[in-house]
């Protein structure tokens, strides 16, 4: 089996730079697989930015029921604040829920140059991509 058929790489938050909490990112539908892993890109932070990355996850299709995953929930480790030049990879454990977005919230500084994807896997047969 090669990776292309097994893995559908979505774009969860578009590269840019950010200078204030991004929390309306991309709603991803994680209906058609059975395990996901964030990946986050960092660039450079002006004015010592601090960001501070989380997963939110619900089964609402606009995230009104999303809660922040836990970190025992997680394989990896989401940083406390995100560093300049960085690339950070968590997994999650568990039973998914239908729906989830990279929430990066500002807590002080000017702004950071970032991008999240999502790698869904284990693809349902019946699901779409």
């Amino acid at each position: 089996m090669d990776l292309k058929t097994n893995y559908v790489d979505v774009q969860a938050l578009p590269p840019a730079v950010y200078s204030a909490t991004k929390s309306d990112a991309s709603i991803i539908d994680a209906g058609d697989c059975n395990s996901i892993r964030v990946i986050i890109n960092t660039g450079a932070i002006v004015g010592d930015g601090l960001f501070v990355p989380s997963i939110v996850m619900g089964d609402a299709a606009d995230l009104s029921d999303g809660v922040a995953i836990a970190a025992d929930r997680l394989i990896g480790t989401l940083p406390a604040s995100l560093a300049a030049n960085s690339i950070y990879s968590v997994s999650y454990k568990g039973d998914l829920q239908r729906y989830l977005r990279v929430v990066l919230t500002k807590t002080s500084g000017t702004n950071i140059a970032a991008s999240a994807a999502i790698v869904k896997s284990h693809l349902s047969l019946s699901g779409t991509v």
